[in-house]
């Protein structure tokens, strides 16, 4: 008797230990890398230093979006969004009955200017840097004046692909090999030469390109040596991480802020939304705030890697949505890098500390990191491994040609709400009617980006059902570095309960943070470690013969999204 294709064999039915099974949640700022077993994974910058040739080119991706050149135009639109937030805060009521009143910037500065550093010590000198690779956190102790070129392989929550040296995909992939095996080897503790005997679970976008899961596949089963592998997508994970089994899940990372609207277990192609915004961006609103207040610490540099992480602490320790809050505050932050003294500095803050997170509902101030878009899953190039993917179906399927208005990529982002009337629902399964062209971001109008709220109405909008919209409303799921600000949640769900359509104000709007207790940075993480271990997943694995057999056509069998 002849064996069937895809032969799972039997021990691809059997449990797999916990404590050798790897999950990998790549981001743009942050890797997480931990066995399923553990309660918290290994978190290092995800990015790598490499020693450049003499006279090679020389390569430095920021530790922040990067703030573009300050125009006078820029200046005014800044300041104007400014100025209206300023102006809504002042028309809330503390819980005390008081009214909010702001402190003009020229006072507060007025304070800042007078503050001077207090010594409190001698730093340490710069660490001796032998190697010609440094990965991880370690990258801040290298001396900004060596000459080493500095990669992050993932930007704005995808593949760093740019023209200059190491922008390359092949770069790409080398970058997160050595970050990656690094971590697994001095982290993890893990010989690379025993992964065969481990499994491997990999976050992925909600908004993926294909070849880039082609690559990362083969970079786990062939590169990296893993005995098994499968793909699971963030807000899959995320659902896992908060017990939830369906959710419109708002993902708010360093450079990307994600929606997708999950129900058991996948995520609604046409529900699903990316804006190339995130805590990064709203770190920099906070730094133009700040030194729009003479910012007492004057040589504070974006191009010195440890000073960007000094406002990305002061962003998290200041920055809230507190309404009683009011007037200025004096805080007080050190200054410690190696080579120099240690300073204490005095810094007095007003309403900035307000004001920066509320740009991901103000989308204007966000323009400090220059124009962003928001990208949807559109209709991808087929593949030669896979023939019979949705092109194939929906080349062969058609029963007549019917015009397709979204095939028009330089259209107005409204314009792909809707399906094609004309479409078989047999067809509508396997193939969307959605999609638009090869290309995937979608503009809207010049410089306008979606804000926060308006993203989360648009993407439970776009859901199939009026049941499942129903469900979402009652279930918002928020997760991500970026909202580790206190209030900013409640916040949020007072703006959605203005908005939210007449006929779901019935349901009890839920908004679901910091589920049991995980910190929201790790929820994704702490899911796909979940998924990994249940029965259901046995199922999900692919192993490194079938990879080199079937490619692209298992994957599209196996994973748990729709291909």
């Amino acid at each position: 008797m002849s064996t069937p294709a895809y032969d799972p064999g039997p021990e691809q039915f059997q449990q797999f230990p916990s404590n050798r099974i790897i999950v990998i949640h790549p981001g743009s700022l942050y890797v997480r890398i931990g066995r399923a077993s553990d309660l918290l994974p290994v978190k290092q910058l995800h990015c790598i230093a490499r020693k450049r040739h003499p006279g090679g080119k020389i390569y430095r991706d920021p530790f922040v979006p990067p703030s573009v050149p300050k125009t006078k135009e820029l200046i005014d639109e800044l300041e104007e969004c400014r100025l209206q937030i300023s102006h809504t805060l002042q028309t809330y009521v503390q819980s005390n009955g008081a009214r909010r009143y702001a402190t003009p910037p020229q006072q507060i500065a007025a304070f800042n200017r007078r503050s001077l550093p207090e010594n409190v010590g001698e730093g340490e000198l710069w660490p001796q840097v032998q190697c010609d690779i440094v990965i991880g956190d370690l990258v801040l102790d290298i001396d900004p004046e060596l000459p080493y070129n500095i990669h992050f392989p993932y930007r704005r929550g995808d593949f760093n692909i740019h023209s200059e040296v190491g922008g390359s995909i092949s770069s790409v992939l080398n970058d997160l090999y050595t970050i990656w095996s690094s971590i697994i080897e001095y982290k993890l503790g893990i010989p690379l030469i025993e992964l065969v005997k481990y499994r491997c679970v990999l976050l992925i976008p909600d908004i993926y390109s294909r070849n880039h899961l082609k690559c990362l596949m083969s970079l786990l089963l062939k590169d990296l040596g893993f005995g098994h592998c499968f793909l699971v997508q963030e807000s899959v994970g995320a659902t896992f991480g908060a017990g939830i089994g369906s959710a419109c899940v708002v993902d708010i990372g360093d450079q990307k802020t994600a929606i997708s609207c999950v129900e058991d277990c996948i995520s609604h192609k046409t529900t699903r939304l990316r804006m190339d915004y995130g805590a990064g961006d709203v770190c920099q609103t906070l730094s133009w705030m700040f030194h729009k207040s003479a910012f007492p610490y004057k040589n504070w540099n974006e191009n010195i890697p440890r000073d960007v992480m000094l406002m990305r602490n002061l962003y998290e320790d200041f920055c809230h949505v507190n309404l009683d809050v009011c007037g200025p505050q004096e805080k007080t932050f050190l200054v410690d890098h190696p080579g120099d003294i240690i300073n204490k500095y005095t810094l007095q803050v007003g309403d900035e500390c307000i004001i920066s997170p509320l740009s991901l509902f103000y989308t204007d101030l966000l323009k400090i990191t220059g124009p962003k878009t928001t990208k949807i899953q559109n209709r991808q190039p087929s593949d030669p491994e896979d023939p019979f993917d949705g092109e194939f179906l929906r080349e062969t399927g058609r029963k007549r040609e019917t015009a397709d208005p979204s095939a028009n990529e330089s259209q107005q982002y409204e314009a792909v709400n809707e399906s094609q009337p004309t479409t078989n629902q047999d067809e509508d399964i396997v193939v969307d009617a959605l999609e638009g062209g090869p290309g995937d971001a979608v503009s809207l109008a010049p410089g306008q980006v979606l804000a926060l709220d308006a993203a989360i109405l648009q993407s439970i909008d776009r859901c199939p059902s009026e049941e499942l919209k129903r469900k979402m409303y009652s279930n918002i799921l928020i997760i991500g570095g970026g909202v580790k600000v206190h209030g900013l949640y409640l916040w949020l769900q007072n703006r959605l309960a203005l908005q939210i359509p007449y006929i779901y104000k019935t349901e009890q709007l839920e908004i679901v943070t910091s589920p049991k207790d995980i910190d929201p940075a790790s929820t994704v993480w702490k899911g796909a470690a979940v998924m990994s271990c249940l029965e259901s997943a046995i199922e999900l694995w692919i192993n490194q013969s079938e990879w080199n057999k079937f490619g692209l056509r298992i994957l599209r069998e196996r994973a748990p999204f729709i291909w």
